[in-house]
């Protein structure tokens, strides 16, 4: 009853498929009918798109791992809104292989070095060591620092770090500028210049690879221009949407790797179905029947990938939402230019296509995937069972993931900002160079007798934690002191007799609100200074005292659970939104979930890779990076809605072509095997130039960035060969018909939207 079942499914999609053209097959039609019109409406989009283009870093921000809603934003709103806190600081470093911080001849130079940025209007006065803490002064006395306050945003704070460069006046003393202003600054310039090294690598290489996928020159022009009026009109869009809404500077980065990759998927997939219909027909029936089935295939790829960037644009963090939008935009711009250019220009170019053939190419690889098809039929389980091994175990270092935000080590050694850094952590306790803030509210007076002493009896049970190394706040000016002798001190709060506690009261403190500084031994990503944080979150104060702690510990916390938090919520979109799309083009229950399965294994062996080689050091010597410690916290989700979708295109690219022949002859492991012979090339060769890009990105300085091109090569080389090229076409031939299964129901509701051909 089952094999009936299966064999009047079959008659019943036969007899559905219908020899009207579908709207796919139109769409090729009128493309060659129009292709003239349409190159040159592409040629003058791209001229258009130029001065767009030449502002889009202009538009684009830095920043973007943190939003209002977090704990630690709020501290940080708190201390600018009610402690008359800068929104941003910058750290000058000072230093002297002779002099020490407390001779004269070394504070007479600070000054004079900070004399002429004093009197920039957005400074605010500098936070002396000599006068305010002696933490800012290093064990041996020939390095300290000076906080100086901005009063601008964080997003244009990084724009004053050339005049406070030029305002700096050159002493004796080595000066180096950090902090996050001076971070976000060199990120910035070393994104741009990643990027332009990336794409110097990528595009000859590309080229010359291409040349042999295509098998011809002419062949490999097509996708290089069809890719360069896309980045052309991609970054355009990016430039003029990011007037109207905050994009991340990363996204450049994304949008030139997705854009060149997403490119020369479908021109290979389109130019290789054209080469076979011009087999057997004319021209523009070639172009009209390449459009009508493989343009098909390629519309329901692109919905996948951009299902999968949309999951990033439902996180509250500017810089994966930014990710998203200009996703969005790559996909759309490479459809339109797939369904439309591509066709185009291969309905102008037509058997020329193979014009200046090389003398070695991969024309001749289907005699590979012929005997590996026949083979993989044959033996599926001997197949399945060392493949998925394979990829599980790549994939156990994942198991001991760490994530953390980044720090100025990301950066090169060279930078001012990372040298600022690394004598910093050299020089001082890692604690010192980003305390662990406590804001702690009243509803009455915070000087109030009761409220000092909760606060008081709170500075000491934190003293007490393991790994606090000190203390700052209006009840630790002097270990001497007892509680008596504070509320003594604070009992008339426009009085306070003692100078250094006035001047303490006035930097901290506010009616209601006053600020505690927690040092730790730690630095701020380490995850034992995270431990601080939650202990300190935990603590019930009485009175009606409110706490929330902030800084950057509490930041990295924050961001952490908040991002893990939304990313169900976005995985699982991501989920049902691309099973119901393969559901649509497959016409098949257990395909889709199948799909997403083998997609979902490819992304978890390449996070075990990263894990791997970023967090635990391995191959540094080759990849050029100084071990983390730590995956950042952004990469796996922006890895995974990526890759869901770019690895989905060779899952349709396959499935396309297996179905074709399933709705031909009714058999599924002919169809399996011939399917795979037919797309098995496409696959790997598209797959080789993705690789080929990702690659590219492991030239950049910025480890994220490094990581992410990595990260990317690895996930598609592991996809298009393991996965697509063994484990799909085993589990199909162990599922055998039950791959084609849908209920009834399901079947008469796709033939009635005519989303068949």
């Amino acid at each position: 009853m089952a094999r009936l079942r299966f064999r009047d499914a079959q008659l019943e999609c036969h007899v559905n498929s219908s020899p009207d053209r579908g709207v796919f097959q139109l769409l090729g039609a009128w493309v060659y009918r129009l292709r003239l019109w349409i190159l040159a409406a592409w040629l003058l989009a791209a001229v258009l798109s130029i001065p767009a283009l030449l502002q889009v870093t202009d538009v684009l921000k830095v920043g973007g791992f943190s939003h209002d809603g977090l704990e630690a934003a709020q501290v940080r709103a708190t201390l600018e809104d009610e402690l008359n806190a800068p929104p941003v600081t910058l750290v000058i470093n000072f230093h002297s292989d002779t002099l020490t911080a407390d001779e004269p001849a070394f504070e007479r130079q600070v000054r004079e070095a900070l004399s002429r940025l004093e009197q920039m209007p957005e400074v605010v006065k500098p936070i002396g060591y000599h006068t305010y803490s002696p933490t800012q002064v290093s064990r041996d006395k020939h390095t300290a620092f000076e906080v100086v306050g901005l009063r601008v945003s964080a997003e244009e704070s990084q724009d004053f770090i050339p005049e406070v460069q030029r305002r700096l006046k050159q002493t004796d003393l080595e000066m180096h500028i950090g902090g996050a202003p001076a971070f976000y600054a060199d990120i910035e310039r070393t994104s741009q210049s990643d990027l332009q090294r990336a794409e110097i690598i990528a595009f000859p290489v590309a080229l010359i690879v291409l040349v042999f996928v295509f098998g011809s020159v002419v062949g490999a022009a097509i996708p290089v221009a069809v890719g360069g009026f896309s980045v052309v009109l991609v970054l355009a869009l990016v430039s003029l949407t990011g007037r109207v809404t905050d994009l991340s500077i990363f996204a450049l980065n994304v949008a030139t790797m997705l854009g060149l990759g997403l490119a020369v998927d479908y021109a290979l997939f389109l130019t290789s179905r054209f080469r076979e219909e011009m087999e057997h027909r004319p021209i523009g029936e070639a172009v009209e029947h390449t459009v009508g089935r493989a343009g098909r295939a390629v519309f329901f790829s692109g919905l996948t990938v951009l299902i999968g960037l949309g999951g990033l644009v439902t996180f509250e963090f500017m810089f994966l939402r930014s990710i998203g939008i200009v996703g969005a935009i790559v996909v759309f711009v490479s459809l339109l230019a797939a369904l439309t250019l591509l066709p185009a220009i291969l309905g102008i170019v037509g058997h020329r296509i193979d014009t200046f053939r090389p003398p070695l190419g991969l024309q001749g690889t289907r005699s590979f995937w012929a005997p590996l098809a026949r083979w993989v039929m044959a033996h599926p389980l001997r197949t399945l069972v060392p493949t998925l091994l394979l990829l599980l175990l790549l994939g156990i270092p994942f198991a001991n993931v760490r994530l953390s935000s980044p720090d100025p080590s990301i950066l090169p050694e060279g930078l001012d900002s990372r040298v600022a850094f690394d004598q910093l952590k050299r020089e001082f306790s890692p604690g010192n160079l980003a305390p662990i803030l406590v804001t702690i509210r009243s509803q009455g007076p915070i000087t109030s007798p009761e409220n000092l002493e909760a606060l008081y009896g709170l500075s000491r049970e934190v003293q007490r934690q393991p790994g606090v190394v000190g203390v700052s706040s209006i009840v630790d000016l002097d270990p001497r002191l007892t509680l008596d002798q504070y509320k003594l001190i604070y009992r008339n709060r426009d009085d306070v007799p003692d100078l250094y506690a006035q001047a303490a009261l006035r930097a901290s403190t506010s009616e209601h609100v006053t600020l505690m500084q927690v040092n730790t031994a730690y630095i701020w990503n380490d995850e034992r200074s995270g431990e601080i944080v939650e202990r300190l979150r935990a603590t019930d104060l009485p009175g009606g005292l409110l706490l929330q702690v902030g800084g950057g510990t509490a930041e990295v916390n924050d961001v952490v659970a908040e991002m893990y938090g939304e990313f169900p919520r976005a995985l699982a979109l991501i989920v049902l939104a691309t099973y119901f799309v393969l559901l649509a083009m497959l016409g098949s229950v257990l395909l889709p979930l199948k799909a997403i399965l083998m997609n979902t294994l490819s992304i978890f062996a390449s996070y075990g890779a990263l894990v791997w080689i970023f967090q635990e050091g391995n191959l540094d010597w080759l990849f050029r990076f100084q071990p983390l410690g730590f995956v950042d916290t952004s990469l796996p989700i922006l890895m995974f809605c990526t890759l869901f979708g770019l690895s989905m295109d060779y899952e349709m690219f396959l499935l396309s072509r297996i179905k074709e022949e399933w709705e031909r002859t009714g058999d599924n492991t002919a169809s399996v095997a011939i399917g795979l012979e037919r797309s098995g090339k496409i696959i790997t060769s598209a797959a080789l130039l993705v690789v080929v890009v990702g690659l590219a990105f492991v030239s950049a300085e910025i480890i994220l960035v490094k990581a992410l091109g990595l990260g990317v090569a690895i996930a598609v080389f592991l996809d298009a060969t393991l996965v697509r090229a063994l484990l799909v076409p085993a589990t199909m031939r162990l599922l055998g018909e039950w791959n084609w299964w849908a209920p009834s129901f399901i079947r008469r509701r796709l033939e009635a939207v005519r989303l068949g051909e």
